[in-house]
């Protein structure tokens, strides 16, 4: 039996453990989902050793634990391949907006649907099974093996940097594969050559100890969600640019090799807006819209919290009013600088009557970039054309994986994402899903990956 006669045999098996890994609600924010997320790893660490992996294992961090296992008998003479990916979920809410339950997880239209479906546990299992069907029909890996796998992406990894750092021999690869990551579309893959790294903060505006009747003291004392709207109108023009001194001065300028490019992949602005349900584009003049979405940085608004947040009417003024924000960021910018520009800013920028302050959020990324010829990236694409039996497009991401940029500084290895989810797949978003026929196709992408690395690229 071959590796992929196998994986067909099993398919339905599969499926059903997918199921069974999504109903586990692994939400990495919420503090009483913490021992969901340790349900998990021990899940995932009971699951790598059934398919043949050995030394699983649970390891603790500050936070979060992530799994770990490996399988190294291939030889001196072959590859240590490192492959990533996490098993925490983003929050769910709102669940009134999916169609059925986020961990109760549905089979309809040829997809998974529930949370976590896609991005990441679809994703990290298929390089799972791979292993499995190698095991089961070779009795052996083409290459060494070593899967790490965390249960803190959706918080940005902020414990990872210190784990890695303790644990760099354990962890040492020769080439990182992460199972986090998209294709361009289901017939349609992709290689991404650079990812945005990120910074998140909260701001905070306080004024009166506590609500007070704004019939009896509108107009005598300031409002911090009316301040804090004033703040957060002074961090962008109407055109979207950017107006905290200093934002921009580290970003190194699209040379016109990285525009053309761009301009090359297919870009239909009436689909993107289908897609998006959004009226019109809109962001940093000078840039069409590709170019900010993949390589400018970006300041969001992700939350707004003050006030009266129920039906009906309550005649408060707010003691306090809050903003999440994050920015991505590209290269050269740095994380640090950038968090004391925006602190900086909002110092500058309060209004009278009212206190503003700016919290660090946990978690940090530094802009991803893969550097030209990569080797481990070169057969990535050829087993990717070999599959999908067209070329790859080459491309950029505006989302983040916190741990790739860790990697490489503490192992000096470029990872290249080798995931196969696709972006309308609604991640972080209600009614997640993920296609049944994508899920086989990677297994069968890993499965040729792991072989063509075992036979010298």
């Amino acid at each position: 039996m071959t590796p992929e006669s196998w994986l067909d045999q099993e398919q339905p098996r599969y499926v059903q453990e997918l199921l069974d890994l999504i109903r586990i609600p692994s939400v990495s924010a919420k503090p009483e989902n913490i021992p969901d997320v340790l349900r998990a790893a021990e899940w995932v660490a009971a699951r790598v050793t059934a398919a043949g992996m050995e030394n699983a294992r649970v390891m603790p961090t500050a936070g979060h634990p992530v799994v770990y296992a490996d399988w190294l008998h291939a030889g001196a003479d072959k590859p240590t391949v490192m492959i990533y990916g996490h098993f925490d979920v983003q929050p769910a809410e709102p669940f009134d907006l999916w169609t059925s339950a986020p961990f109760e997880p549905e089979i309809r239209d040829g997809c998974i649907w529930g949370r976590g479906a896609s991005d990441d546990k679809g994703g990290m299992m298929t390089p799972i099974l791979a292993v499995e069907a190698l095991m089961r029909t070779k009795g052996k890996l083409p290459v060494n093996v070593k899967f790490f796998f965390e249960g803190q992406e959706e918080i940005g990894s902020p414990d990872l940097p210190e784990f890695v750092a303790a644990e760099a021999d354990l962890l040492k690869a020769d080439m990182i594969f992460s199972a986090d990551g998209l294709q361009w579309a289901p017939d349609q893959p992709q290689i991404v050559d650079a990812l945005k790294g990120m910074v998140s903060l909260e701001v905070v505006v306080n004024g009166p100890r506590s609500d007070q009747h704004s019939g009896l003291h509108g107009g005598g004392i300031a409002n911090p969600a009316l301040a804090l709207t004033q703040i957060l109108a002074s961090m962008r023009a109407l055109d979207g640019l950017v107006t905290i001194d200093g934002f921009y001065d580290d970003v190194l300028p699209l040379s016109d090799e990285i525009r053309a490019q761009i301009a090359r992949i297919p870009y239909d602005e009436a689909d993107y807006l289908a897609e998006t349900g959004a009226p019109a584009v809109w962001g940093e003049p000078g840039y069409i819209t590709r170019e900010r979405l993949w390589a400018r940085p970006t300041l969001d608004v992700n939350g707004l919290t003050s006030g009266w947040q129920g039906a009906g009417s309550k005649t408060v003024l707010p003691a306090e009013a809050r903003a999440k924000i994050t920015c991505r960021l590209v290269a050269a910018q740095v994380p640090e600088r950038v968090f004391d520009l925006i602190a900086a800013h909002v110092a500058r920028h309060t209004p009278p009557g009212v206190t503003a302050r700016v919290e660090r959020n946990p978690g940090r990324a530094d802009p991803f970039q893969m550097p030209a010829g990569h080797n481990a990236a070169a057969v990535a694409r050829e087993v990717l054309a070999e599959v999908y039996g067209r070329e790859p497009y080459r491309t950029r991401l505006g989302g983040s994986i916190p741990v790739l940029t860790t990697l490489l500084d503490v192992l000096g290895v470029h990872a290249v994402m080798f995931g196969f989810s696709h972006d309308d797949e609604n991640l972080h978003a209600p009614d997640e899903f993920f296609r049944l026929a994508v899920y086989r196709k990677g297994q069968t992408a890993y499965v040729r990956l792991l072989e063509k690395l075992g036979a010298g690229g």
